[in-house]
């Protein structure tokens, strides 16, 4: 990330000693999005360590980033066994390395981290919030899960929650006091990177030999259920009744978790001669440049990334009322929602925007200055490490127990 005229401040000189932050997350997959996040937070002055389930791409960021990494199993359903062990792992590592800041994210490291970190007495002990499983839960597994989060926030000093409606939803679901909720800026972890998601050539298209007049709808995520996968589907068909040349561009992969596509959804998507789906892939920049409308059908996020980056490389986006994604489009102006579940809504909203050309254009270009004035990576991780650092300027108990 280059440097801007947005620089967080440092440490004061009265740290004799370098301070120590944990950052945690449950799988690597996320490590893909950590990158700016870690190189920001060692610019500002601490020495990083990252933790998260073992695998290549967590070897690979620490390497490219010089940062402390350390591989710690954890399940992300259910797994009593499992999860007492990984409990005792992290709280060995806490013990050891006594950071002066954690950050635990995402369902299983958030509770398991917290606990740990409660435990061990951390001082400044942040939760932060990336969205909320159980929304699409029911019946034991739901309380299970709430029970889960309320333990979680209540191990934090601090819960930042990544969107406005995500902090809304986690007050009325009483995982915390409203005071312990917060909202950093407009929301989003992350931010994008406005220059390498931005409009320009692909090759995309040459590649999974789609013709280059053909109308292309695109999702970018894990290819499971709770990506709203089934309806997009469904209307996809439709879609292809009204403009037989559309192309759907399937850019993430098959994600082995609970809400998984069955066996006859995935050979649907792998046979269809007009779907594509990329599997994995390191960069999607140059697979949004592809695409003429980008759709987000989701049940349930944080504040989508995806929808971000659409909009920074000016493609308008379809998504869902959802807690989170709601907060990702300007509707009307930036791109269209609609409820979550209807394959028919997908399909409606989807054709309106290709028989538009001019309006796709208009939403692209208001889209992508949005995003570059609230949500550019600089702007929300200097944010985020001045938050941070105000933190550790304070008495640490003292100023959570306000903040």
């Amino acid at each position: 990330m280059a440097d801007s005229g947005i620089l967080p401040f440092r440490l004061s000189p009265c740290f004799k000693q370098q301070p120590t932050m944990l950052i945690g997350v449950t799988t690597q997959e996320l490590c893909l999005i950590l990158g700016a996040r870690l190189s920001v937070m060692r610019r500002a002055g601490f020495r990083v360590v990252l933790i998260s389930g073992p695998g290549q791409l967590l070897d690979r960021m620490a390497a490219r980033l010089s940062v402390e990494c350390i591989a710690v199993p954890m399940h992300r359903s259910i797994a009593p066994l499992a999860d007492l062990l990984a409990l005792v792992r992290l709280w060995r590592i806490l013990g050891s390395y006594r950071p002066d800041l954690v950050e635990f994210s995402t369902p299983k490291a958030g509770l398991l981290g917290m606990i740990a970190a409660k435990l061990r007495g951390v001082p400044r002990r942040v939760y932060m919030l990336r969205g909320l499983k159980l929304e699409r839960s029911r019946g034991l597994k739901r309380w299970i899960l709430l029970t889960a989060e309320r333990v979680a926030c209540a191990c934090a000093h601090v819960v930042l929650c990544n969107s406005k409606s995500l902090r809304a939803e986690a007050l009325a679901l009483r995982l915390a006091p409203a005071g312990k909720l917060l909202v950093l800026g407009e929301g989003s972890s992350n931010g994008v990177d406005v220059e390498r998601f931005s409009p320009g050539p692909s090759d995309v298209r040459e590649k999974f030999s789609i013709p280059p007049e053909a109308p292309v709808v695109g999702f970018v995520g894990r290819l499971t259920r709770d990506k709203g996968l089934p309806e997009l589907i469904e209307a996809f068909d439709r879609i292809l009744v009204a403009m037989p040349a559309a192309h759907l561009l399937l850019v993430g992969w098959f994600d082995a978790a609970e809400d998984a596509l069955d066996a006859e959804s995935r050979t649907r998507i792998l046979n269809h001669p007009h779907i594509h789906c990329t599997g994995f892939v390191s960069d999607a920049a140059p697979y949004y440049r592809a695409m003429d409308v980008m759709v987000l059908p989701t049940w349930r996020e944080g504040f989508p990334n995806a929808v971000l980056e659409a909009s920074a490389t000016g493609i308008p986006v379809v998504t869902t009322e959802s807690t989170g994604a709601r907060d990702a489009v300007i509707p009307e102006v930036t791109g269209l929602l609609i409820p979550p579940g209807y394959p028919e809504a997908i399909y409606e909203s989807v054709m309106k925007l290709l028989r538009d050309p001019e309006r796709r254009f208009h939403m692209g270009r208001v889209g992508r200055a949005w995003v570059v004035e609230h949500y550019s990576e600089e702007q929300v991780l200097t944010l985020t490490a001045n938050y941070y650092l105000s933190l550790m300027e304070a008495e640490p108990i003292a100023r959570l127990q306000s903040a």
